[in-house]
């Protein structure tokens, strides 16, 4: 897909750093350790079939996922590894879409595990599941104090027809400088495994998000789940610069000026008039907008880079339009690009420091960028 001239904005995606930013995941935690990229939230706004596409040739252990639903899209797609859904199948209904797709559910409670076992009763083969330990993200999982009440229940309702292959946590603060958190969660979950009443051979065992695969190898376990150092992001933007390698940008975010004009000192723009020209001024508006995942929170915080230069943001962000200061960068003309987040000469604006803007993290920005925005993959123009 080529950018058209009247193209008001689009999201460009570099499938190189996608699959570099993989390759790093697997070069730290070494080749006998699986990688499960999370693909869900339509792979982090990329679009996960593009994803997926573009991970296969690296050879992932499997995929994971958000819902039943998710999971059957990527089966549809020919997908043959392994997929886990990490969210709770809550009803008969989503346990039966998971199991018609070959689906592995990650199991919080007996109930789930019930409706599981009916569902993998109605398909060819069975099926298999995974156990979530609830060390301390509460979400979600079988809490590590009580292992020895329901993994015995577990153990009863497993057989032939229902494998039980896999037991995993969740890192709450692997993001924290102080690792103290993470390591408390690990030393949970050490318990819970050695009160399983199967053999540790027999189950898949993975814990560590991205900022636990970078940054404590030792927890890799059989097999890590990256999901935002994939797609370019920070995974814990506290910890000490150099101490995470950093990723490769993947996504950048580009509009056209649509508008330039000079204004008068005192001309005001946006909702509210909160931004007052002090001076003769030139302002750029821009196709883009709140509706198109710019969020709100950005108005007077953010910039954008017009022909390498940085511009900031006046006024409030509208639903389709944002107007940036254009004064120090009198050749810009309508139909320039502005870049929102990527790079643009030698100058720079990442995931991250649109996020600190918004007061949101990277995973927000990502996964709020509008669906109808064309995505582009490659160099900008080329499909």
């Amino acid at each position: 897909m080529s950018i058209r001239p009247d193209t008001r904005a689009w999201i460009e995606l570099d499938l190189d750093a996608l699959r570099a930013n993989f390759d790093t995941i697997r070069r730290v935690v070494g080749p006998r350790v699986g990688v499960i990229a999370m693909v869900k939230g339509d792979g982090y706004g990329l679009g996960a079939t593009r994803v997926v596409r573009a991970l296969e040739p690296l050879e992932p252990w499997g995929y994971g996922v958000g819902s039943a639903e998710e999971g059957a899209a990527l089966r549809a797609l020919g997908v043959q590894r392994p997929i886990l859904v990490f969210c709770p199948l809550p009803t008969s209904a989503d346990a039966a879409i998971a199991a018609e797709a070959r689906l592995t559910p990650a199991l919080s409670d007996l109930d789930s595990l019930d409706r599981w076992t009916e569902a993998v009763a109605r398909v060819p083969g069975g099926g298999e599941f995974h156990v979530e330990v609830d060390t301390g993200m509460g979400r979600c999982g079988f809490d590590w104090r009580e292992t020895s009440r329901w993994a015995d229940a577990v153990r009863r309702r497993a057989g032939a027809g229902l494998r039980w292959t896999g037991v995993f946590t969740h890192f709450h603060s692997a993001d924290a400088p102080d690792r103290t958190a993470a390591m408390r969660q690990w030393e949970r979950f050490q318990d819970a495994l050695a009160q399983l009443p199967v053999s540790r051979e027999d189950l898949l065992v993975h814990a560590s998000n991205s900022a636990a695969a970078l940054r404590f190898p030792e927890f890799s376990a059989d097999a890590v789940r990256p999901g935002i150092y994939l797609y370019g992001g920070e995974p814990a933007p506290g910890v000490k610069p150099g101490e995470i390698p950093a990723p490769r940008p993947v996504v950048s975010l580009r509009a056209r000026l649509l508008l330039v004009r000079q204004v008068a000192p005192g001309t005001t723009v946006g909702y509210g008039g909160t931004y007052v020209a002090r001076r003769w001024e030139r302002w750029g508006t821009l196709g883009i907008g709140y509706a198109d995942g710019v969020r709100r929170t950005l108005s007077h915080r953010a910039a954008a880079l017009v022909r390498g230069k940085r511009v900031r943001f006046l006024g409030r962000i509208s639903m389709g339009l944002t107007v940036v200061d254009l004064t120090d960068v009198p050749e810009a003309e309508v139909g320039d690009v502005a870049t929102l987040i990527g790079r643009d000469g030698d100058a720079e604006i990442t995931v991250d420091e649109v996020a600190a803007h918004a007061q949101a993290i990277s995973y927000e920005i990502l996964t709020g960028l509008s669906p109808a925005l064309p995505r582009i993959e490659g160099e900008r123009g080329e499909s």
